[in-house]
């Protein structure tokens, strides 16, 4: 029996270790149901961390998680996957394309930023992925060597949604440091432009108020309700005419599942992602689970996940337990995530944490910096070289210190 994780990220690394604890808790050997995860990349990233400074640390080798626990990994692309034969497509860094074969399919392969196409929209960072957010990095970090000009320290973040804010509260004293480091003088201007007429639209109005005191204490200039017409090296222009001298521009609006669920017969909602059972059997191809940001999956009160790590590792646990169940014969487990809440970053104004949907202010300031702190610094690391700790946490029942992620 074999069971194909494709993602390296949280849905796909937790989902692999959750089929591996099932089998196991079961006397199932792993020669017996074989898990393999398949994944372009070497490391677990940190995704939840890229809007930080050093961005190239944000990451754990995905050996040192998964193989003290057995489970087989290839390093390759998936670029098709074939649910009437049961296999997919994946392309090794050798240039070599192989067909790996499935009884089950767990799709983790998570989302990507929806990217604009206005004139000179190429020119925008971003920090949806490892490469990128290392990118904006040696490009802040090469502003001190670029001829002096207005706008030579001003950012303008594009979206006020969760990365945007927290991109936007962060960036300030990145450049600043860089500034102070090169003993330039130029002052340091940071500017959120969103297309709502309020501040991150989807926080809801809970959190707004400290959010706007947070901007507004950093020096964080606001244009709402408009966005980026285009862009140059030197300036951004918004859809009112305004003109902004810029040599950084970071868009994080909008974000759309893996196209690779585009190979799974079933229905999608807005985002790309992949209607589920309660057991995250996509509807439809029984075969296939989603976990992470490709699946639609319910969560408590009837409420859709959201597309964020703390749906991510929850979904990863249910779908490697019922997957593994699946094949083996034991009884599935409806997916249950604990209550749902947040815990928005910002900078060195400190941090807000909600809860609920509707998302009732709880903690702030310090006490919810420290809350940033320790999800950032200790919950977002799975244990690694310890097989018995990764399986204790791999149990779908596994909520550390009931915190939000």
């Amino acid at each position: 029996m074999n069971i194909l994780v494709i993602g390296g990220g949280y849905a796909g690394v937790w989902s692999a270790a959750g089929a591996v604890r099932t089998a196991r808790e079961n006397g199932v050997s792993d020669s017996e149901l074989q898990v393999t995860l398949v994944s372009g990349g070497d490391d677990l990233v940190v995704r939840p961390r890229l809007y930080e400074a050093d961005p190239e640390k944000m990451r754990i080798p995905l050996d040192r998680i998964l193989g003290p626990i057995g489970v087989r990994r290839i390093a390759a692309t998936v670029t098709r996957v074939d649910t009437a034969a049961k296999s997919v497509t994946a392309t090794g860094r050798d240039g070599r394309t192989d067909l790996i074969p499935y009884d089950r399919l767990v799709l983790a392969t998570g989302s990507q930023l929806v990217r604009p196409e206005f004139p000179g929209a190429q020119r925008m960072f971003d920090v949806d992925t490892l490469p990128a957010a290392a990118a904006l990095e040696n490009h802040l970090q090469r502003l001190p060597e670029a001829e002096p000009q207005q706008g030579r320290f001003t950012a303008v973040v594009v979206g006020a949604g969760f990365t945007g804010l927290e991109v936007a509260t962060e960036i300030g004293s990145r450049l600043t440091a860089v500034a102070d480091a090169r003993g330039c003088t130029d002052a340091v201007r940071v500017v959120l432009v969103e297309r709502a007429d309020v501040l991150g639209p989807e926080l809801g109005p809970g959190p707004r108020p400290h959010v706007a005191s947070a901007l507004t204490s950093l020096g964080v200039e606001q244009r709402l309700g408009r966005t980026v017409e285009s862009l140059t090296e030197h300036e951004v222009r918004l859809s009112d005419g305004e003109v902004i001298p810029a040599a950084t521009v970071v868009w994080t609006a909008g974000m759309t599942a893996s196209p690779l669920t585009a190979f799974i017969p079933g229905e999608r909602d807005r985002l790309g992602r992949l209607h589920v059972d309660e057991f995250l059997r996509v509807v439809g191809t029984p075969d296939v689970y989603a976990a992470g940001d490709t699946a639609a999956a319910i969560a408590e009160d009837g409420h859709t996940v959201m597309q964020s790590c703390q749906h991510a590792q929850p979904l990863g646990k249910f779908a490697g337990h019922n997957v593994a169940a699946d094949l083996l014969g034991l009884a599935q487990v409806p997916f249950a995530p604990e209550p749902y809440g947040t815990c928005l970053d910002l900078g060195p104004a400190r941090a807000v944490v909600t809860q609920g949907w509707h998302r009732e202010v709880q903690v702030t300031g310090q006490a919810a910096k420290e809350i940033k702190v320790t999800i950032n610094t200790e919950l977002l690391y799975p244990p690694v070289d310890d097989a018995d700790a990764l399986l204790k946490e791999a149990d779908y029942s596994f909520a550390p210190n009931g915190q939000v992620l």
